[in-house]
């Protein structure tokens, strides 16, 4: 039963930001299908965040701290938690530090306050 339980936990996906995946839909249904295209951009939760990226090349400062802190989050518990192979654990690290650098090299939207 030990073992089970083992292998149930480094079946454990990591923790990943939408942000990603909602750029990915907006390229692929800007290819493929105008109508749904405008359906995302319109959407209420996503439209936003992929207007800014698009035409300002830019991330909310919020979007940028959750996705860094639940990225850090996910790869310090697979380091800790998880995975057992310290080289594993060494390209965990680099692939956190470079997805960290690769958001944090986007401008950072911020909103314009009304004073």
């Amino acid at each position: 039963m030990a073992q089970y339980h083992r292998n149930k936990w480094h079946n454990i996906t990591e923790i990943s930001t939408t942000t990603p995946f909602l750029l990915l839909a907006a390229w692929l249904f800007f290819r493929s299908s105008s109508r749904t295209y405008q359906w995302l951009l319109n959407s209420r939760l996503a439209g936003n965040y992929i207007r800014a990226f698009r035409e300002q090349r830019a991330i909310p400062l919020h979007a940028k701290v959750i996705s860094i802190f639940l990225l850090w989050l996910s790869i310090s518990y697979s380091i800790f938690w998880v995975v057992s192979h310290t080289w594993i654990k060494v390209l965990l690290m680099g692939i956190a530090i470079g997805v960290s650098v690769h958001i944090l090299s986007y401008n950072t939207l911020v909103k314009n306050r009304k004073e």
